[in-house]
């Protein structure tokens, strides 16, 4: 429901206009504000930000970053961090889900809160350098080899060089349909690190007390547990509690880690002897034969 300017080329949100110069987009009296600013996450600082579909993540020297993916975990050596609802595996540099592990991503710093200022129209420039889409569009070849634009932000360009189709689906030329991409086949159970009969931690953690004395997990493999049960540091260091780091013999030095309460076992649904599903989703045949899992 966007306004297109008059040149053509650009367009403004509804309930703005476009700028005589075509250049920014106003909004119209009465909605309370003189132009539109770009959305953005605010960090818990009050000063910092970042991009709307990123996360903000504390850096190794205390200021705000951003991580690249929406309702991000932020890792524990304040340095990298991981899609929503999978863990990080900062020994082996991994994602861990019920789905399949993917690589950690880096972050990047935040910037300082600004007031709003008049938007140019941003564009997306297309793999031969000289063509462009409007924002939020992507560029896909046309059956010239000249590019054009699909009005849908990291869609799959189709194979016609005519059409194209949400992220997440293929195209289905002969039905002329968008299909919704195969859904991941089920993966063995992860193995759980058992702490007791009745809790466990995750693969690639490692049980250590917490000051209640119940069970709690360092996100790390084969960590080494502080003695201030709230702690731990990675195996070839020792817990340095007046510093609040790790020591490695030589003078390495590097921020402690804070453990996380353990799981109580069980409560995974169980698609058959050998394969399973997290809690709270159901186990669905493929089209393979295979185990699926429904969210």
């Amino acid at each position: 429901q966007g306004v297109p300017c008059a040149n053509g080329h650009r367009c403004c949100p509804r309930g703005s206009h476009c700028s005589a110069d075509g250049q920014s987009c106003i909004v119209s009296p009465g909605t309370g504000a003189s132009h539109v600013a770009p959305r953005a996450v605010p960090c818990p600082d009050g000063r910092s930000e970042c991009p709307d579909d990123a996360t903000c993540c504390v850096t190794t020297s205390g200021a705000w970053g951003c991580c690249p993916m929406p309702q991000a975990s932020c890792c524990a050596d304040k340095v990298h961090c991981c899609p929503h609802a999978t863990v990080c595996d900062l020994a082996r540099g991994r994602c861990l889900s019920p789905i399949g592990d993917v690589p950690v991503r880096t972050k990047f710093p935040a910037w300082k809160r600004q007031p709003p200022v008049p938007v140019a129209p941003r564009q997306v420039l297309c793999p031969d350098g000289r063509s462009a889409c409007p924002d939020g569009a992507t560029c896909c070849q046309l059956p010239s080899a000249q590019y054009g634009c699909c009005p849908l932000q990291n869609a799959v360009c189709c194979s016609d060089g005519r059409h194209c189709c949400p992220q997440g689906t293929a195209c289905d030329l002969e039905r002329a349909i968008c299909t919704a991409a195969q859904p991941p086949p089920l993966l063995p159970r992860a193995r759980d690190v058992r702490c007791d009969e009745v809790t466990s931690c995750p693969d690639g953690n490692t049980c250590c007390r917490l000051s209640s004395g119940a069970w709690g997990c360092c996100p790390l493999e084969e960590a080494v547990c502080c003695p201030d049960h709230v702690h731990c540091c990675p195996q070839g260091y020792t817990c340095d509690p007046e510093g609040g780091t790790c020591l490695q013999e030589g003078g390495g030095r590097r921020p402690w880690v804070q453990k996380t309460p353990a799981l109580r076992r069980g409560g995974d649904v169980r698609c058959d002897e050998v394969t399973s599903c997290p809690d709270g989703n159901t186990c669905c045949r493929l089209s393979s034969g295979a185990w699926g899992c429904c969210p």
